[in-house]
């Protein structure tokens, strides 16, 4: 057997394991990436006002807030900061600047990027409380 027939088949090879494993990764880091916004931890409520609704990101645009939640009046309020990936429900939130609103939320736990959002609690749905 020629010694370079036999080192170009192990380059070949190589080649295929380096293409293989990368390509495995990929898959598995977009399969990772989809079980991970698709099924919720936890879902919940918090009430209180809006006080802040920013759009973020470089590549990934999400909107950003902060829920001011009082529950004695004079006491501090307690900051939930939360995430908004669809643009109609951070319209919705807009439209209740001023008023006292429930956001509804899910929680995601595992996300691996900061693309998806700067938190774990992303709002699904808003409604003005009473």
């Amino acid at each position: 057997m020629d010694l370079k027939a036999t080192g170009a088949k192990a380059k070949k090879w190589g080649i295929r394991l380096v293409v293989g494993a990368l390509l495995l990764f990929v898959v598995g880091f977009s399969l990772y990436t989809y079980a991970t916004l698709s099924y919720s931890y936890s879902k919940g409520e918090r009430v209180g006002f809006v006080q802040k609704l920013a759009q973020r990101g470089w590549m990934c645009k999400t909107h950003e807030g902060e829920l001011a939640m009082v529950n004695i009046v004079g006491q501090q309020a307690e900051i939930f900061r939360f995430t908004v990936r669809d643009d109609a429900v951070a319209k919705k939130i807009e439209t209740f600047a001023g008023h006292k609103v429930a956001l509804q939320y899910e929680e995601h736990k595992g996300v691996p990027s900061s693309c998806f959002g700067d938190t774990m609690y992303y709002v699904v749905d808003v409604s003005k409380a009473e």
